[in-house]
């Protein structure tokens, strides 16, 4: 069994020891990733330097991936969005790292996941309307050698959308 001293040393906490503290801490910083460590250390009951060497620790482990906050696509002017699903003509793994290269240039594209399934993989798009969308596909999609076709599903309204939790 490794100690919280060993975690502290090391700068590694293995995923499968998160205590309760750990769990308060990660949910108090998905709520609002701003909240000061020392308001974060009074809420779960540590000192300041022992829940920032927490944090650290979950940081160093991977299990935060990273702080950062979530914006309103809508409110920025993106009111089309998307889930295009895209089928690959070429597996190439050349190819295909080309095609995700691309695809992370995209502003466009907020999220690309590949997929098992009919299609290669999912995307999630965001335009400011219909119009632009479709200049995404014809002037960067469908110019793509490696893709074979696109199904697009409009979002017509959120139902959830949520971070994992602990």
């Amino acid at each position: 069994m490794i100690s919280q001293n060993d975690v502290l040393l090391r700068g590694t906490m293995p995923k499968s020891n998160l205590d309760s503290t750990d769990k308060k801490i990660l949910r108090i910083l998905q709520a609002d990733c701003r909240t000061p460590v020392s308001k974060i250390a009074e809420r779960v009951n540590l000192s300041t330097s022992t829940c920032w060497r927490r944090i650290n620790s979950l940081e160093a482990s991977g299990i935060i991936d990273s702080f950062s906050i979530r914006l309103d696509p809508k409110a920025l002017g993106l009111a089309f969005q998307a889930i295009v699903h895209v089928q690959l003509t070429h597996h190439e793994r050349t190819k295909i790292d080309a095609f995700f290269e691309a695809i992370r240039s995209k502003p466009e594209v907020r999220e690309c996941y590949a997929v098992t399934g009919q299609s290669d993989c999912h995307l999630i798009v965001s335009c400011p309307d219909i119009s632009s969308y479709n200049r995404f596909l014809d002037d960067f999609l469908f110019q793509n050698p490696v893709v074979s076709s696109a199904q697009t599903n409009m979002v017509l309204k959120t139902i959830k959308r949520q971070d994992i939790s602990v």
